[in-house]
């Protein structure tokens, strides 16, 4: 999805919030549980655009109904190199209704969940303030 990765590259989580569906379904690569609902996904959103470092998209694969793309990644989280691909399908409307994340190798996984984890606090708050539209 090419607005989904513009936004992720130019770091504007603002419009990387309004391509999520109000029903959004996020598979974390480090939770068993899936995340639902647009508040709590945007806020995991934000919370990765602070741990990924030198974050950069080196392919993009799509569906031939045009509603699902894999977009593979390279980063690091604190200072550990990792591959990862975020599986998107999109609804009708043309917003992101599902957003999985795969990453590689153990050692970056272990390294994502450690820094999320510290975030989460954060992450609770922001989601909290977008339910209740209070300002951040």
């Amino acid at each position: 999805m090419r607005e989904f990765r513009a936004a992720v590259e130019a770091g504007d989580f603002a419009a990387l919030g309004e391509l999520l569906a109000d029903d959004v379904v996020f598979r974390s690569p480090v939770a068993f549980k899936p995340y639902e609902g647009k508040p709590i996904v945007a806020a995991i959103l934000r919370g990765v655009g602070r741990v990924f470092a030198d974050f950069g998209y080196v392919r993009e694969l799509a569906d031939a109904d045009g509603r699902g793309s894999a977009l593979i990644f390279q980063t690091t989280v604190d200072g550990v190199s990792l591959h990862g691909i975020d599986l998107i399908r999109t609804n009708e409307a043309g917003l992101v209704s599902e957003l999985t994340v795969m990453v590689r190798p153990l050692s970056a996984a272990t390294a994502l969940a450690a820094a999320m984890g510290a975030q989460f606090p954060q992450i609770q708050a922001e989601a909290m303030a977008d339910l209740t539209g209070e300002s951040r």
